[in-house]
C-alpha cells in the first residue's frame, strides 16, 4: 500500500470517526443533554420598556422602568429625565422581586406579610405594586419594574410593556 492509499484510509477513518462522533453528540442533545430554556432578549425588554415609556409619556407619568433576566441582573433600563431619581432603584428592586419570587410585587404586600411577619425586611423585596414577572409559558425569563408614579399606575405601565411583548414569549 502506497503513502497515498494510506492518506486516504486514515482521512476516511477520521471522517467516520467523526461522523459517529456527531452522531453521538446530536443524540444525547435531544436525549440527555441540558434542557433547553428560554430568554428573555434586549429586543424583547426593548420592545416593553418602549410601549410603558409610550403610555407613562400619554398619561404624564415621570417613570423609570427596569427589565431584568432570569438571572436578576439588569438587562434594559429607560429614564424620564424629570423622574424621581429616587425611583431608580426602587424600578430595578420591583423588577428584582418579581425575577427572584415569580409574583407580582403587589401579591407581597397584600398577601404574604400577612403570612410572614417581617419579610418586608428582607434586602431589595419591594412589597408594593409596579413589579411584574416575565414568563414564557410558565418558565420565568425576568422581571419588569417600573417606579415614579403612584403603585397602581407603576403597575399598569408595566403590564402594558407586557402585553406589547406578548406575542414574543411563546
Amino acid at each position: 500500500m502506497g503513502l497515498i492509499e494510506k492518506f486516504v484510509g486514515a482521512t476516511l477513518c477520521g471522517i467516520a470517526a467523526l461522523m459517529l462522533g456527531a452522531a453521538s453528540v446530536s443524540a444525547m442533545s435531544h436525549g440527555g443533554g441540558l434542557p433547553k430554556r428560554p430568554v428573555l432578549t434586549t429586543a424583547a425588554a426593548e420592545t416593553a420598556a418602549l410601549a410603558c415609556e409610550k403610555y407613562a409619556m400619554e398619561k404624564g407619568w415621570k417613570l423609570n422602568i427596569a427589565i431584568l433576566d432570569a438571572g436578576g441582573e439588569l438587562l434594559y433600563f429607560r429614564r424620564d429625565i424629570d423622574s424621581f431619581r429616587g425611583s431608580i432603584e426602587i424600578a430595578i428592586n420591583k423588577a428584582f422581586t418579581a425575577t427572584q419570587f415569580g409574583f407580582p410585587t403587589r401579591f407581597f404586600g397584600d398577601t404574604i406579610i400577612n403570612m410572614a411577619p417581617g419579610i418586608q425586611y428582607t434586602p431589595r423585596l419591594i412589597i408594593f405594586p409596579g413589579g411584574l414577572p416575565i414568563k414564557s409559558g410558565e418558565v420565568l425569563i425576568g422581571g419588569i419594574g417600573t417606579s415614579g408614579a403612584t403603585g397602581d399606575q407603576d403597575e399598569e405601565c408595566a403590564q402594558v410593556g407586557l402585553d406589547a411583548i406578548a406575542g414574543m414569549l411563546n
